[in-house]
């Protein structure tokens, strides 16, 4: 109730009463999570034609590697959306379909935008033994990234093994820190995100962003699909 000592605000002044106190989210990162039902069909297929490709080795390898890993993680070439196999275009098909829900709805782009925005993908696939790990790094010259989750078993679920890990941007924050910024909650935390993967899961997060694979101390296999998307707007209005 408003105090009737306290002058209220002119009639018609568009003048808004502010809370009190808040904490404002300044800046912030998109991440998209999404989940693909009825995943374990597809999942065993995608399983069992990365295993044969990968026995193959250096035909389905990437021969240019530039991040820092050690040999229980097999890498393939970057093409693998382009692959025919039946599972691997309804994997691209999911994978699309939620990359271009995530930009419309954070642009507030209409579905003309999207169809006038063309892009380019490269796309691959990690098979991932006891011991394998996937250093720092993140992708440029590309404005989103996504992982998508094979199979994941074999090891401790309470454990860091395995874990997709997203390096804090802010962590130049943390050259200094007391009691009065220790123990900042989420989103404000200085902490890396880790995220351990389920079936059928799917992260979406811009290309800049710092990420690494922690070891899999597991003693079955760890199978991820990454992709990294650009784009090129085709319409008659530029769009920045």
């Amino acid at each position: 109730m408003q105090n009737p000592n306290q002058p209220g605000p002119a009639s018609g002044s568009g003048t808004q009463s502010r809370p009190e106190f808040q904490i404002i989210p300044a800046f912030s990162i998109p991440m998209v999570d999404a989940h693909m039902p009825d995943c374990d069909g597809l999942n065993r297929e995608l399983r069992d034609l990365f295993v044969q490709r990968a026995a193959e080795g250096e035909r389905y390898s990437n021969d240019e590697p530039r991040v820092r890993r050690n040999k229980p993680l097999f890498e393939s070439r970057f093409d693998l959306f382009e692959w025919p196999d039946s599972c691997v275009q309804r994997l691209n098909e999911f994978c699309m379909k939620n990359l271009y829900r995530a930009i419309q709805e954070l642009n507030g782009y209409t579905v003309e935008t999207l169809q006038n925005m063309h892009m380019a993908v490269e796309s691959w696939f990690h098979l991932t033994h006891q011991g394998g790990y996937f250093g720092a790094h993140n992708h440029p010259l590309h404005s989103w990234s996504g992982v998508y989750c094979v199979k994941h078993d074999g090891d401790d679920p309470a454990s860091d093994s395995g874990k997709l890990t997203f390096i804090n941007p802010n962590i130049a924050g943390t050259m200094y820190i007391d009691t009065a910024s220790a123990r900042f909650k989420r989103p404000y935390s200085m902490a890396p995100i880790m995220l351990r993967l389920v079936p059928g899961q799917l992260v979406l997060f811009p290309s800049w962003l710092l990420h690494e694979v922690m070891p899999y101390e597991g003693d079955s296999e760890r199978i991820t699909v990454a992709f990294n998307a650009k784009f090129k707007y085709a319409g008659r209005e530029r769009v920045v």
